[in-house]
């Protein structure tokens, strides 16, 4: 049946039939939930099946759109270029709309293509398809890029070029080794597209909480790690989750390959295309493969968690002392152009987060589905399955920024919603890369 839209007006007539969405209950450790809303939703996932890869230029605009089952053809069949000299290679997340709701301790959480009572809008957003890297062409307006480049002006890692023509090259890979002000201000060098003139950002919170919940609500699971299973279930159903992706590297492997940066080069996933899998990626430590991982993608978006850190814009946290207040409070903004990190002002106060580490047994949700944790408690594979960092400062207050998604070591800590909170946004580590990240002018 198609939609049926009411005379002199722009939503359903029947809304409550064009939603579709999961019932967390929070008493209850399993990770898996129930699917509400319209079942025939729950496979044809209009929202989450419009996601797909692009070029996008620096006007914002798209060059082209790649093709669905491999990234390097357009989606004419034509030679893609992903070496950014046709754009950046985004994933377009369509605008759409989002519902929270407690329903006595159950977290309902709904989506929907249309305007519904009491849903809110979340603007179409790109997302980068890789992990982000640093077009130092030309070396004055460094600028943050996706692509599938490797050469020098590209090099990932911390640049360093001591290793080109080994097997440890930073070539091709991340960039890491960059503070959360520099990777928004080399995201900004593209132009004054987008939003309010600020539309190109590194990696920015309101598209970790749309791919968040896109997933969650595709895959009724919120363990991200749960096995990859390409097989849908007997109702039409996705199942299981991505897998452990690149997060099983040991701390000692890690340091004695390369210090602790990048391992996997930007495009593992391209013969995936807009699909959602694993790509078996093996790694040469110079004395023949040494690790082989599965890399993981959820709708083009490759890594969306482990490998390394993602630095997150529009987000931020007060942490205080014991003496100063004895709380950790979390703030978003959703307008770019007041992005900074010197003041909580042009941010809302979302609420109050633990004051311990932990896995996640409980997180905010609200009115706009925050997934920020407020209890910890839980385990690898109950509750919210992904794990918290903080800590406390011994005196003061402390402004700190937000990593998501864990890194190669992680393990079972790492997820989509895994967040790590003791670094100010001037913090810069080996471990720690972003996103590139585009919002056009509404």
């Amino acid at each position: 049946m198609g939609l049926i839209i009411a005379a002199g007006n722009t939503k359903p007539a029947f809304p409550y039939d064009y939603y579709y969405g999961v019932r967390i209950k929070t008493t209850v450790a399993a990770t898996t939930l129930e699917r509400i809303g319209r079942p025939e939703l729950h496979t044809s996932l209009p929202v989450q099946s419009k996601m797909r890869r692009c070029v996008l230029r620096d006007n914002g605009t798209v060059a082209y759109y790649l093709h669905a089952t491999d990234s390097t053809k357009r989606d004419t069949g034509a030679a893609a270029n992903l070496t950014g000299a046709d754009g950046q290679v985004m994933v377009e997340i369509p605008k759409h709309y989002r519902k929270f709701e407690f329903d006595g301790t159950d977290l309902i959480a709904l989506i929907s293509e249309y305007p519904l009572p009491g849903f809110h809008e979340v603007p179409k957003m790109y997302r980068s398809a890789y992990e982000a890297t640093v077009d130092r062409t030309v070396a004055a307006t460094p600028k943050l890029a996706s692509v599938v480049n490797t050469t020098a002006a590209f090099r990932g890692g911390n640049n360093n070029a001591t290793y080109d023509g080994t097997y440890r090259s930073f070539l091709g890979l991340p960039a890491t080794a960059i503070s959360l002000t520099n990777f928004r201000n080399y995201a900004r060098n593209r132009g004054e597209a987008g939003l309010n003139g600020k539309g190109w950002n590194c990696d920015l919170y309101a598209a970790q909480l749309a791919t968040y919940w896109l997933f969650v609500i595709e895959y009724a699971n919120l363990n991200c790690q749960a096995d990859y299973n390409a097989q849908p279930d007997a109702n039409g159903y996705k199942q299981g989750g991505l897998g452990a992706g690149v997060t099983t590297m040991t701390s000692a492997n890690w340091n004695t390959y390369n210090g602790y940066y990048p391992v996997v080069p930007c495009g593992a996933t391209n013969s995936l295309g807009n699909a959602s899998g694993v790509v078996e990626k093996s790694i040469d430590n110079g004395a023949g493969i040494a690790y082989t991982f599965k890399v993981p993608s959820y709708r083009g978006i490759e890594n969306p968690f482990g490998h390394i850190w993602s630095w997150t814009d529009g987000c931020k946290c007060e942490i205080q002392s014991e003496e100063a207040g004895g709380l950790s409070k979390f703030y978003v903004c959703n307008d770019p152009a007041q992005f900074q990190d010197s003041s909580y002002n042009g941010y809302d106060y979302r609420g109050d987060l633990p004051r311990k580490e932990g896995y996640v047994k409980r997180i905010m949700g609200g009115e706009f589905g925050d997934n920020m944790p407020v209890e910890v408690g839980g385990g690898s594979t109950t509750y919210f399955a992904d794990y918290f960092y903080t800590n406390i400062p011994a005196s003061g207050v402390a402004m700190r920024g937000v990593l998501f998604g864990g890194s190669a070591i992680d393990g079972a800590f790492a997820g989509l919603s895994c967040a790590y909170t003791r670094n100010a946004a001037s913090s810069t580590t080996a471990t720690v890369g972003s996103r590139l990240c585009f919002i056009p002018a509404t």
